[in-house]
């Protein structure tokens, strides 16, 4: 079973001294940030600006109420993990590559959709949980047709061309990936258990390696690639498999040895493809234990109750599998609205399976700085190698 480090949570302080420490002495020649002048994101939920939203349906209202003040395509009530990102940088929100309605591609694009997964499911289930069709072969293959149509536009000139990358982009810009978690939370909805899960990872991260180097031999050579994080800690697996086995802050314990496995052997992929990648930088950051502390010790960080949904209604997570946050339910001969609680800036959990504005703010804050990355790069230093 993994090592314990990789839930744990790490002293921050003693790691960021080495992470200091190590950038001095191992970068090639270069203490210069970087300076991305796009990002290229695939993913699911985690990271999704409108993808699904453009494709199927727009999540609908309280959806995006703290930062936009409207639905914004993107399943929490504001920012995402990789609108932080991307704001570091000084670049605007990513475009979602299947929004054809005022997409700017000119700083990059955003080929995730919500409930995608590494490899295609033998089913895909048309009601919740859902899965999506755009699973990461199909994104890695919308991003081959974008870099030679939006090369093509930009030739031809017009009217669209100022809205598309600059072909130096493709090798200058940082790619980053989030997806997983819906490859291990889509096979336990769909009866498999926890070992042949288990059982189907190897499979899963050969499927995520294969991508990646598509990737590079398009250009691609700066990769922020996430882990996934704690999945029993989110209402959505606590309610439904409600006889599993919790550790002492409530999470479902088998849920999350499943996402440490899957951690572990992806790391080992990535570890891998750094050896055979050998004009890349790719990053490995260690999600699952950033998240993980806001179940574990949410108080120190400001938070509270993290179990329990903000946007949702009854039962002990405020969660109801019958009606997500935004549709209404028959309660007691009343419709009651689900809508979301007042105090969303200290709070961990949104919908019952994605994170608050504030806790995509913290993990952001938490994973830029190196601390959780291997090599112990922090994000602005992502685009220079390390001594080997």
């Amino acid at each position: 079973m993994t090592s314990p480090m990789h839930y744990v949570r790490r002293n921050k302080f003693h790691v960021l001294f080495f992470v200091i420490l190590s950038i001095a002495t191992t970068l090639n020649g270069s203490s210069n940030e970087c300076n991305f002048p796009a990002i290229f994101n695939f993913g699911d939920s985690n990271s999704d600006t409108g993808g699904l939203a453009a494709a199927f349906i727009q999540p609908p209202p309280p959806y995006g109420q703290t930062y936009f003040n409207r639905p914004a395509g993107r399943f929490s009530d504001g920012r995402l993990i990789i609108d932080f990102i991307a704001n570091s940088f000084g670049l605007p929100f990513l475009s979602p590559y299947l929004d054809s309605l005022g997409a700017n591609y000119s700083y990059g694009g955003n080929f995730a959709t919500a409930s995608a997964t590494i490899k295609l499911p033998p089913i895909i289930l048309p009601q919740l949980p859902g899965l999506s069709p755009f699973f990461l072969d199909i994104q890695s293959a919308q991003f081959t047709q974008f870099k030679a149509r939006t090369q093509f536009i930009k030739q031809q000139g017009g009217v669209f061309a100022s809205l598309m990358p600059k072909q130096e982009y493709f090798q200058e810009a940082l790619y980053t990936i989030d997806i997983g978690q819906n490859d291990l939370s889509g096979a336990f909805f769909l009866g498999k258990t926890i070992q042949q899960v288990n059982a189907a990872v190897p499979e899963i991260v050969k499927s995520f390696s294969i991508n990646v180097k598509a990737l590079y031999i398009l250009g691609a050579r700066s990769f922020w690639i996430h882990n996934t994080g704690p999945l029993g800690c989110i209402p959505y697996i606590s309610l439904v498999f409600i006889l599993a086995q919790r550790d002492q802050y409530g999470c479902a314990k088998q849920y999350n040895e499943v996402a440490q496995n899957f951690n572990q052997q992806l790391k080992e992929v990535v570890d891998q493809l750094r050896v055979e990648l050998i004009q890349s930088t790719i990053i490995y950051v260690d999600i699952y234990s950033v998240k993980y502390s806001l179940f574990s010790n949410p108080t120190k960080f400001g938070f509270e109750q993290p179990l329990v949904t903000c946007c949702g209604y009854g039962g002990e997570y405020n969660y109801n599998t019958s009606a997500g946050c935004g549709e209404s339910i028959d309660m007691n001969g009343s419709r009651v609205f689900v809508g979301s609680c007042d105090n969303r800036p200290t709070r961990v959990i949104w919908d019952g399976i994605h994170f608050t504005e504030a806790a995509n703010k913290y993990v952001f804050d938490e994973i830029s700085t190196g601390a959780f990355s291997d090599p112990p790069i922090p994000l602005n230093m992502a685009c220079h190698k390390t001594s080997t």
